[in-house]
Parts: structure tokens; sequence; C-alpha cells
């Protein structure tokens, strides 16, 4: 049986992965392409602004043809496009916005300017299929929050980091161990070695009321730790050290998300699961130890394939096809936007 249209194609450009994809409206993922950049960045040991806007302009185009190509299709087989227009980084966000937005203009279908971060957030919704309401925690790079998702368009943030993010906590702990770039796999293949119970750190805002989360102190200890131990240290102690870290992380996230459901609760919502999105999403402890907490509260884990964990162009495309199932659609004059939170009000308290 064919998949079902709407067909929509999603371009993902926010950071250092461009991406493109054509997802129906009954869940089936057509094509997905995707290019990263990591070899482009690994000298730098991070994301070079400049370099991934050059990257993603030369070979944005190349992967919709290569879509489009999988999928059987040409443009005039599209339905929509949506494109990630913040937030990230400006100038790939650019890239992405205005190829999405000629691409609609040209063939006159609607165009859909996706929050990133709800693409994130409806991610569960594409593989297996999540009811609202739902809590999310969505732990990644460059965020880590914990929300109500309502319903389409509805976000309620219960707490979120006040400093680090715990993918950055990820990345930086790994270029302080000299795990390389990117640092979380790395540094997740690493602890597979270690004693997580050889070097104690700090478990910070553990038990602490509500479900903000700080992970720069833990960066510290894991700084003051290596300079301790010097040039002599050994394999073993920075597989010890990441396995430490990487429990902290784990215990933390779980403890916040704890505190979460019962926020939820006070105020009278149900969620039908509990659902971890973003990239830090494909750690398996921090998968067990969520599931565990999910188990616990009589809810299902969700979380999305770990195809879908990282950025990535179907999670933009679902996203177009649940706004354009509810008769939303953008202007192309839509701007990027760098800062976009998922929850507004959240901006202003």
């Amino acid at each position: 049986m064919p998949a079902q249209r709407p067909y929509v194609l999603g371009i993902e450009t926010s950071c250092d992965e461009t991406a493109a994809a054509v997802v129906a409206a009954d869940r089936t993922i057509l094509a997905s392409t995707l290019l990263s950049q990591t070899r482009l960045h690994a000298t730098y040991g991070g994301v070079v602004p400049e370099i991934a806007a050059r990257a993603h302009l030369d070979h944005v185009d190349g992967l919709i043809r290569e879509a489009l190509s999988s999928a059987g299709l040409r443009f005039d087989g599209i339905d929509a496009v949506a494109a990630t227009v913040g937030p990230g980084l400006i100038g790939g966000l650019i890239v992405g916005a205005m190829t999405g937005k000629a691409i609609a203009l040209a063939t006159g279908m609607p165009f859909f300017a996706v929050n990133h971060l709800e693409g994130h957030a409806l991610s569960a919704r594409l593989s297996p299929g999540v009811a609202f309401p739902f809590l999310l925690l969505l732990v990644s790079g460059g965020h880590c929050q914990l929300l109500i998702v309502e319903a389409l368009g509805r976000y309620h943030r219960l707490g979120g980091t006040i400093d680090d993010a715990a993918g950055e906590a990820f990345d930086k702990t790994a270029k302080l161990l000299g795990l390389g770039y990117p640092g979380g796999p790395a540094l997740e293949r690493c602890a597979e070695r270690g004693d997580p119970d050889r070097f104690p750190l700090p478990l910070p805002l553990l038990g602490r009321p509500g479900c903000d989360f700080s992970f720069s102190g833990l960066k510290t200890a894991v700084r003051l730790l290596v300079e301790r131990l010097g040039p002599a240290a050994t394999d073993k102690d920075v597989a010890d050290i990441a396995a430490a870290f990487q429990r902290v992380v784990a215990r933390v996230l779980a403890d916040r998300t704890v505190h979460a459901l019962a926020m939820a609760a006070s105020r009278g919502v149900r969620p039908s699961a509990l659902v971890l999105a973003g990239g830090v999403a494909a750690n398996r402890e921090i998968r067990a130890r969520l599931e565990g907490v999910a188990a616990a509260h009589g809810l299902p884990l969700a979380a999305p394939p770990l195809a879908l964990c990282t950025d990535n162009a179907s999670m933009i495309a679902w996203a177009g096809l649940e706004h354009l199932a509810a008769g939303h659609a953008d202007r192309l004059d839509a701007p990027a936007r760098p800062r976009w939170p998922l929850d507004q009000t959240a901006a202003r308290r």
C-alpha cells in the first residue's frame, strides 16, 4: 500500500548537519538524507558557525535532490515544505529557510517555518506516535529542559538549565579528557570501560525543589580532578572519570524528571508518556535511567530511534505535517530566529 499523502519535504540546517527528508501523513519516512560536518569541525573541537553555514550552502540543494529521488518524487509530487528557522546558528538557519521559501514560492506549495525544538518535541509522535499531553525531557547540546506538551503549539516549561546544557557538558568533559569531537558519543564509549564509583563527583541540584538543571559545577569538578591527576593520568583514570560523569548526569536527569512529574500532577496533568528527545537521548545509560522513572510512574518511555534523536530533517517534515493537518501555514517573510523558546511565556518569567 502506498504511503498516505500529503507528503512534506523537510529541511534542517540549524547547526552542523545538513539534512533533507520526505515524510508522509501516515508516518512513513519516504526518504531521509543527511551530511554530517563532524570532519570539518573536528580540528577546532567544536562547531565554527561560518564553516557550518558555508557547508550548508554547498550541500543543501544536492541533499534535497537526493531525498526527492530516493522517494521517487519530483517537486510537483510534494504537498508542502518545512524548514527549520530557529533556534540555532543564524547563518545555517538562513540557508535552510531561504531554500525552503524559494521552493514554496516557485511551486506555490505551503511553507512551514519550524521551531527546531518543536521538531524534537514532536519526533516521538512520528515513531511510534504519542498522544497529547506528554512530559518532555529535551536534552541536547544547546538545550536541557522539561516541558508539558499539552497540544500542538502549546508548551509549558517546568524547568531548564540555569547554566550549561547536558550535551554541552558532555562535549566539554570529553574535551577535558582528550576524547575528541563529537564528545558525547566518545565519552559514552570510554565510560563503558570505566568504574563509575571510583571518583566521587557532585550531584548538582539533586533532590532540590523544582526541576531546573545545572552542569557548570560538575564540569569544574571534572577539570579540577583532571588537573590533580596531571600528565600521570592513565587510560583507566580517564575511563573511570568518564563513567562517573555519565552516571551523575543520568542520575540528575532522572531526579529532575521525577520532580517534573510531581509538578505536572499538581497542575492536574496526567501525561500519556514520558518523552525523551534530543541528541543526548541517544545515550544508553540515560535511556535506561529514564526507563526506570517512567516505569515507576506507570508511564511508557517514548524515545525516538537513534537516527531521530540527533538533528534530522524527518522530524522537521513531521512537524510540518502536524501543522498542515491543523490548518496552519507561515508567510514567506517568517524570519530566521537564533533564539526561539518553545514556551514563549517562560522567556518572560
